[in-house]
């Protein structure tokens, strides 16, 4: 009952602040929905108490108690993981396998190390003394770029279609390195003394991307060959429903990447389901049900990532390092897709209005939140979240807002 109870509370803004949003404010959907959850929660925090204090202690305790962690990265995540996938054309993803498999992998590597040497190198400039691990792993929830972020409004700016698959596909598939990092360093901050070798780490995190992928194939071409013994469009949604709920629990018993399973099946489904397994009919309910599946649930989560304020004690104590940390993330992305095109032998070679693109369009969101709110040590874990927050806000919003123009300017 509780969790219907604030399912139905988030429902029901999300629907009021989406109404509000395409009435009158007119931002894209997700972005308008975070902020109107910002200034409600600025508000909150300032008055709340004093205006309505009873709604207020209601919806402190609703936030505080719904593990976002085990909502986003064990449910909405899979559902719209898959539901981006469905939509992307594999012709496009195999033209760009270079680029996104490069950015994926080793930019997500590269950018973990540089935001942790910045961050350890820059806070003790502002008093501020975090062990060197601690760092890394700030490093590692911030450096992938958001799938759910980047597939709700790149599909609203004006990107061309080459570079917007670059940012796609990266998206969907650096979720298994970053998220293999991020479990091995808060390892090492939990248990110091614990040995992991590189080794290790590579058997980890080939298990976890490589399994995913393959079970993510199984599952949708399994699903593919059974719809196509029917072609019914209620039975068909059911067995999309059941590849992602099922599939997610297949996933998590084996120890293996549930966000790459969920792009594989979503990849195969999309390309070879749709192909020769559905009738129009079928296709048609199929992309309009995982359409609105995929913002309704995007509307819930823009609207938690805006309530997520309420749960950073003191905006006072970190603010500023967590400014600089925009600008440490910023230029860590610049340096992991600069220094890999360097070295990898794209066909063609990134021109200089594709980095900049590619820099300002890797944005960051629940993911990156989901990952901070699970570290435990309450030493610092006000710091990371305080300056994660203020890198994901910006992102979505900044960010989020301009890359349309600015690719209309740089690649113009």
């Amino acid at each position: 009952m509780e969790l219907y109870y604030s399912f139905s509370v988030l429902i029901v803004l999300a629907s009021l602040f989406a109404y509000v949003n395409h009435r009158f404010i007119k931002l894209p959907s997700t972005i308008g929905i975070m902020l109107m959850a910002i200034i409600a929660s600025i508000i909150i925090r300032f008055a709340g108490n004093s205006i309505f204090p009873e709604t207020t202690g209601r919806l402190f305790m609703l936030i505080s108690e719904l593990d976002f962690t085990e909502v986003l990265m064990g449910a909405m995540l899979n559902f719209l993981l898959f539901a981006g996938a469905i939509h992307v054309n594999f012709a496009d993803l195999r033209e760009q396998r270079l680029p996104v498999l490069t950015f994926s992998t080793i930019s997500v590597i590269l950018s973990t190390f540089v935001i942790g040497g910045m961050v350890y190198f820059i806070t003790p400039f502002f008093g501020v003394d975090i062990p060197f691990m601690y760092c890394l792993l700030f490093g590692a929830l911030i450096s992938p770029t958001d799938p759910i972020a980047v597939l709700g409004i790149l599909k609203k700016a004006n990107v061309n279609k080459s570079l917007e698959t670059k940012i796609t596909g990266e998206s969907l598939f650096n979720d298994g390195v970053a998220v293999v990092l991020f479990a091995v360093l808060l390892q090492l901050t939990q248990t110091p003394d614990t040995q992991i070798s590189l080794g290790s780490i590579s058997w980890l995190l080939a298990k976890e991307a490589l399994g995913g992928l393959f079970l993510g194939v199984l599952l949708g071409y399994t699903a593919s060959k059974a719809m196509k013994g029917i072609d019914d469009y209620i039975v068909s949604v059911l067995i999309t429903l059941s590849v992602v709920m099922g599939g997610y629990l297949i996933a998590h018993a084996m120890h293996i990447s549930g966000p790459l399973t969920m792009v594989a099946a979503g990849l195969i489904i999309g390309n070879y389901g749709k192909k020769v397994a559905m009738s129009t009919l079928t296709k048609d309910y199929i992309t309009k049900f995982w359409e609105l599946l995929d913002e309704v649930m995007n509307a819930i989560l823009f609207l938690f990532i805006g309530f997520e304020l309420l749960l950073i004690p003191d905006f006072e104590t970190y603010w500023l390092i967590s400014v600089v940390a925009i600008a440490v993330v910023l230029v860590a992305r610049f340096i992991s897709i600069w220094i890999p095109s360097l070295i990898v032998p794209f066909n063609p070679k990134l021109s200089k209005g594709t980095l900049t693109v590619l820099v300002w369009g890797g944005l960051r969101g629940g993911v990156s939140i989901a990952l901070v709110l699970s570290v435990t040590d309450p030493t610092y874990k006000e710091l990371l979240l305080e300056m994660t927050y203020f890198v994901v806000v910006f992102s979505i919003v900044v960010q989020g807002l301009t890359v349309g123009k600015l690719s209309n300017k740089v690649l113009a």
